[in-house]
């Protein structure tokens, strides 16, 4: 789509009070998440289609993490959304998140097959629990993160197809750092996001992983992965176009964020087990503000610097 010049944006307290208006009862679970901070400063179109699509998305995420919970199947429910998201792109969505993104799409052409990928991903996750080489992985990593990417672009807008590249990149260096974040989580659940492959090469094993041991072996492994998590990001820095940029300003928000939290995980020592790795809120709306405040001013390019 079209890019369209940024719009200056007030930034006083109770612009942003009405920024977040609307979202209701998600607000709580919403302003907890990352994807919060990226989009605050969106204009007001922009920031309710994202919306809808983040009430979608999270949606069709949660009919796994909570059948996982109940121990209950969860592939039917996805073939119900699946049908749902068809229905609403044929112009008879029956849901209330469905009613809302019918709208969106009326204003952002978003193409259907983004959604299915989604759902594939999520597919992914009932499917399968380990991954034998990375190649494997970004395949997950694309259907589940990348595919939101691309979503996302066509509603920020652009002009140069090198943007869908920008998304898709910048989706697997943040997917790569949830997986780096989250190992001790997903172990627990029985899920090891981290490639077969890569454990044989550094001789760590997945019950080195549930016993949460911290030695050479895994300093090693880890920072191969931190390697290649920053590697993605400096991909996505290197094709996003210089003209898209300006629209561009969320998707570099979200990515300075998760680029922090990769750097808070080697300075860590990689310590993912006993180590909280997270941003506080004011670091996270400080990281926001400053890519909003910078639009037009050039800026500093993700994966060219420090985190």
């Amino acid at each position: 789509m079209k890019a369209a010049p940024p719009k200056i944006t007030s930034l006083t307290p109770w612009h942003l009070r009405e920024r977040t208006r609307g979202l209701g009862r998600d607000l709580s679970k919403t302003i907890q998440s990352n994807f919060f901070y990226s989009f605050l400063f969106l204009p007001r179109p922009k920031r309710e289609a994202i919306m809808d699509v983040y009430s979608v998305c999270r949606a069709v995420d949660d009919v796994v993490d909570e059948a996982e919970a109940d121990g209950v199947g969860a592939g039917p429910l996805l073939e119900l959304w699946r049908r749902e998201l068809a229905a609403c792109y044929d112009g008879r969505p029956t849901l209330p998140q469905t009613l809302r993104l019918r709208r969106t799409l009326d204003r952002f052409p978003i193409p259907q097959e983004y959604f299915e990928d989604l759902i594939v991903g999520c597919r992914m996750d009932l499917t399968r629990s380990r991954y034998q080489t990375f190649d494997d992985l970004y395949e997950y990593c694309y259907h589940v993160a990348s595919v939101v990417g691309l979503i996302c672009v066509e509603i920020f807008t652009y002009s140069s197809p090198l943007t869908r590249d920008y998304a898709v990149n910048l989706g697997v260096a943040l997917q790569l750092t949830n997986i780096l974040r989250d190992l001790k989580e997903d172990a627990a659940r029985g899920r090891v996001y981290l490639p077969q492959e890569d454990l044989k090469r550094f001789d760590y094993s997945e019950q080195d992983l549930r016993d949460e041991v911290i030695n050479e072996s895994f300093r090693e492994l880890m920072r191969f992965e931190c390697a290649r998590a920053r590697d993605y990001y400096r991909r996505a820095a290197e094709v996003m176009p210089a003209e898209d940029r300006p629209t561009l300003v969320a998707a570099q928000t979200m990515g300075r964020i998760y680029f922090r939290l990769l750097g808070q995980i080697e300075r860590v020592g990689y310590d993912v087990f006993r180590q909280q790795v997270r941003l506080h809120r004011p670091e996270r709306f400080l990281i926001a503000l400053s890519e909003w405040a910078g639009v037009g001013g050039g800026g500093r390019v993700l994966g060219n610097g420090k985190s």
